[in-house]
C-alpha cells in the first residue's frame, strides 16, 4: 500500500484530511506547514493511522547565511522531529538555499552545521529524518546526485518528481534512499500531476522502490489525482 501525503488536502482541515485519506491509506504523511502545522499529537491519535511528517519548509532555510534565520530553522525543525518522536514516525527535511551566488560555499558551510545540530536532536530523540532532493529552483542545494555528499551520512528522501525537472532521475534512482515521493510532471512545471500524466518512467521508479526496500508516498495536488495515481501504480505492480 502506498503512503499518501495530506498536501492533496492541504485547503482543508488536517482533521478532515485524515478522515478521507484514512479510507486509501495506512501511512500519511503530514504536510506540517501552513493549515496542516501541529504542535501536538492528540489528533493523530484519534486514527489508526502510521505517520510521516514534512517538516516545515516556507518559512524556514537551514542553509541561512543569516544566523539568527538558520537557528529558528534549526529550532522549528527541532520542533517537528520532537512531535514525530511522539508517534514514532519519520521526518523529511528541506536542504535549504542560498540567495546570490556568491554566498554559496557561505550557506553549504551552513547546512554543514544545521545537519550537526539535527543530528544531535534526533539521536537524543531516537527519531529518523531525511533529507529531501529540491526541484530546478536556482540557489536550492541537493538537487543533483553528485550533491549528495553534503548530507553527511543523512539517508535520502527520493522526490522523483524534483529529479525528474532536473534530468537526473536516473542518477537518484542508481543511489541510495529510504523515503519517495511520487508525482509525475512534463519536466518542465513542478505540478505535482498524478502519476502517468508526465514523463516519467513509473516502472523503473517502482523497481528503484522495491529493491532499496523504501517507503513510496503519493506526493499529488488534489484528492483525484491521488486515485489516478493508486490506479496507476497498481497498473504497474508496485504495490
Amino acid at each position: 500500500m502506498y503512503g499518501i501525503s495530506s498536501f492533496c488536502l492541504h485547503h482543508e482541515p488536517l482533521g478532515t484530511a485524515l478522515e478521507t485519506l484514512s479510507s486509501l491509506t495506512d501511512l500519511v504523511e503530514i504536510m506540517n506547514d501552513g493549515p496542516h502545522h501541529l504542535e501536538t499529537p492528540e489528533l493523530l491519535d484519534s486514527f489508526s493511522l502510521r505517520y510521516a511528517f514534512h517538516a516545515p519548509s516556507r518559512g524556514v532555510n537551514i542553509a541561512s547565511i543569516l544566523e539568527p534565520i538558520r537557528k529558528a530553522s534549526v529550532e522549528v525543525t527541532g520542533q517537528c522531529l520532537t512531535l514525530a518522536a511522539e508517534v514514532n514516525a519519520p521526518v523529511v527535511i528541506h536542504p535549504g538555499y542560498f540567495a546570490w551566488e556568491e554566498d554559496r560555499e557561505k550557506a553549504r558551510r551552513q547546512v554543514t552545521r544545521s545537519i550537526l545540530e539535527l543530528n544531535r536532536i534526533a539521536g537524543d530523540l531516537s527519531v529518523t529524518y531525511y533529507l529531501e532532493n529540491m526541484g530546478d529552483w536556482n540557489y536550492f542545494f541537493l538537487r543533483f546526485p553528485e550533491e549528495m555528499e553534503m548530507m553527511d551520512g543523512v539517508d535520502l528522501a527520493l522526490d522523483v518528481g524534483h529529479a525528474n525537472l532536473n534530468g537526473c532521475l536516473d542518477g537518484f534512482l542508481a543511489r541510495r534512499f529510504c523515503h519517495v515521493h511520487l508525482h509525475d510532471n512534463s519536466g518542465k512545471e513542478d505540478s505535482h500531476s498524478p502519476v502517468g500524466e508526465g514523463s516519467i518512467d513509473f516502472h523503473s521508479v517502482m523497481n528503484a522502490i522495491t529493491r532499496e526496500n523504501a517507503a513510496p508516498v503519493i506526493e499529488v495536488a488534489t484528492l483525484e489525482g491521488v486515485r489516478q495515481s493508486i490506479q496507476a501504480l497498481d497498473q504497474i505492480g508496485g504495490g
